[in-house]
């Protein structure tokens, strides 16, 4: 491979990370993503890596759902605050986008287009107005569902109750109907294989998995069969391979377990959620045995394999996850991710679909062409 080579692609800035959780850090622990800090990710270290645009998720801990901690609206409201905090505090080096013209404006700039997210279906609170407000307010990008089940939607996880559906309720189906009348992309990571299909057969826009691996390397529920690949492939959408170590390969995901059980582990200080949880993954970052890039490489050449090299991009779960791959710590490491891909045999042009093509491509087509003055029709929070 020649450097140069590698050199030139990162400097197009060709990442499209289509789920990264550090919404958390800058709400719950003030951290300004703008600045080069802890954690995974942020607009230095991205920019570095060649990050050229970025979904930034709000995800809500079921805990928040109880009224008393305000609910799960509210506290998407405020992760969403901190995403345009970030827009207003740094805007030579981040711009919302939220469709195609958008993205072509931040590149023009020298910007990464920053896209607002929503994890759970449970942020809207079953309601299609609520829905329809947070587009308003800028989102467009939902993962349907995330580990725990709601009314109208199972995850992949097990303990569902009687009165969860299999895949999609007639609710949930509106929820998909809504989602591409208004120009927002479905994300099915998180989903039951049901669920997946139900969606599948209701959408008139392709949709992407975010955030998922290959079961057929590892057989944990967050990742889709071959079936399912083949099926996203086939329908225009992408998966996008996430970095999360113990969904990618079941040593380490014994190690890990392994480690949490540990004396040391279990006295990590941290007055709130998201400090524990930075603290943790700094714990299992530095003891548990590294595991090497080739194994998320070998879940990329996989869906490849399954789906067409036309529909596999990067969704890293940065900051949403306790522990990387080695070489991929944060995100100033994509190009290490790109590397890997061109000593697989890949054509460059291919890396660079991979990388963010792929997944630039599905957004375009959900959320539209747009025009340079749709960033004025946001309603600010």
């Amino acid at each position: 491979m020649d450097p140069t080579q590698l050199d030139a692609l990162i400097a197009d800035r060709p990442v499209f990370d289509a789920h990264v959780d550090s919404l958390q850090r800058s709400l719950d622990l003030g951290h300004d993503l703008g600045v080069e800090g802890p954690g995974h990710l942020d607009l230095v270290r991205g920019a570095r890596g060649g990050l050229g645009a970025v979904v930034l998720v709000a995800w809500v801990e079921p805990v928040f759902l109880a009224p008393e901690r305000g609910g799960a609206r509210a506290r998407t409201y405020a992760l969403l605050g901190e995403f345009e905090q970030l827009l207003a505090r740094h805007p030579d080096a981040v711009r919302w986008a939220g469709n195609g013209a958008d993205l072509d404006a931040a590149r023009e700039a020298g910007c990464i287009a920053g896209i607002a997210g929503i994890e759970g279906g449970h942020s809207i609170e079953e309601s299609l107005e609520h829905l329809e407000q947070f587009f308003a307010h800028g989102v467009r990008v939902m993962t349907l569902v995330w580990n725990n089940h709601l009314s109208w939607i199972r995850s992949c996880q097990d303990g569902a109750g009687p009165d969860v559906p299999l895949g999609l309720s007639p609710f949930g189906r509106e929820v998909v109907g809504t989602m591409n009348r208004l120009g927002m992309l479905v994300d099915l990571s998180h989903a039951s294989e049901r669920a997946f299909y139900d969606a599948l057969e209701v959408s008139s826009a392709p949709m992407i998995a975010s955030h998922s691996g290959c079961s057929r390397l590892h057989d944990h529920p967050r990742n889709l069969d071959d079936d399912q690949l083949r099926a996203l492939g086939e329908t225009g959408g992408v998966v996008g391979m996430v970095f999360c170590t113990p969904f990618l390969d079941a040593e380490a995901r014994a190690e890990e377990n392994r480690l949490r059980e540990s004396a040391e582990f279990r006295a990590l200080p941290g007055n709130g959620t998201t400090e524990r949880w930075l603290a943790q993954a700094e714990f299992l970052q530095r003891e548990a045995r590294p595991l090497p890039l080739g194994r998320l490489l070998d879940h990329a050449c996989h869906a490849i394999e399954m789906c067409g090299i036309e529909h596999v991009g990067v969704g890293s779960d940065y900051d949403g996850i306790q522990r990387c791959p080695q070489g991929l710590e944060d995100a100033s490491c994509y190009p290490r991710l790109a590397a890997g891909l061109l000593g697989r045999g890949y054509a460059l042009e291919d890396v660079r679909k991979v990388l963010g093509g792929n997944m630039e491509r599905v957004f375009r087509a959900a959320t539209g062409p747009g025009t340079r003055a749709a960033s004025a029709e946001r309603v600010a929070l």
